[in-house]
């Protein structure tokens, strides 16, 4: 999950009504969501282009009124598991040119920080999560939907470094997690809304190239271009 981003105290940035358009990237647990993010914000801050960043994973609800080994039975891959509610606000919001305090959200404890973000509008507004497609509350709000596809055996491999690595998970109750909640999931929530994504990545090739080209499309995007490009060829 990426998210650093342009914040703001008090005031908006001089010039700045409204993000001019709201991207939202999708795909299951370690498809390469993250990874294609930070290229794509790479990629249009090289170009002098502001990028607000607003994960879907910051809005999981707080579990700290739970104890430790209840926080670890919630099914984290179920859209109940998210506050809708404010995440559909906030996303409004930054898309209305109206700064945000978004949460912050500790993956490794399962509970919201005390803290917040401040985040400003900027002319592009990126939002990723696994569960970003499964709502239409969020889908109508998206310019531009983007799903990343990737093999479970690969999808998984993935997490199990990250959660070993990032979450002080251990190999096996990753692959418990993942047999129980994230690929029934994943195929209930996930998968089948690749077919309303306007465009598919391939989360196994060159991702460095398929930012390159999604940064494109979101830059004619600005320019008023809103002709039907693909992202990268689908395989």
């Amino acid at each position: 999950m990426v998210r650093s981003s342009p914040t703001t105290t008090d005031t908006e940035p001089a010039g700045v009504t409204g993000v001019s358009v709201v991207c939202g990237i999708c795909g299951g647990s370690g498809a390469g969501k993250s990874t294609l993010v930070r290229a794509v914000v790479d990629r249009l801050e090289q170009r002098g282009i502001e990028v607000a960043l607003l994960p879907f994973d910051d809005y999981y609800h707080d579990h700290g009124h739970l104890e430790v080994t209840e926080r670890a039975l919630v099914n984290y891959d179920h859209p109940d598991s998210l506050d809708l509610e404010r995440f559909t606000a906030d996303l409004e919001d930054l898309a209305g040119g109206r700064s945000v305090d978004a949460p912050v959200y500790d993956l490794a404890t399962h509970c919201r920080l005390p803290t917040s973000r401040r985040l400003s509008p900027q002319p592009v507004l990126l939002t990723e999560g696994i569960l970003l497609l499964a709502t239409p509350e969020v889908r109508r709000r998206l310019d531009v939907t983007v799903f990343v596809e990737a093999p479970e055996d690969l999808r998984l491999q993935r997490r199990i470094v990250r959660d070993v690595e990032e979450r002080g998970r251990t190999p096996a109750g990753v692959r418990a997690q993942f047999a129980a909640t994230v690929a029934p999931m994943y195929e209930r929530f996930v998968a089948p809304f690749a077919s309303r994504a306007d465009r598919i990545v391939d989360g196994t090739g060159d991702l460095a190239r398929q930012a390159e080209d999604l940064a494109d499309l979101l830059i004619e995007r600005l320019d008023g271009d809103t002709t039907d490009r693909t992202v990268a060829p689908r395989t």
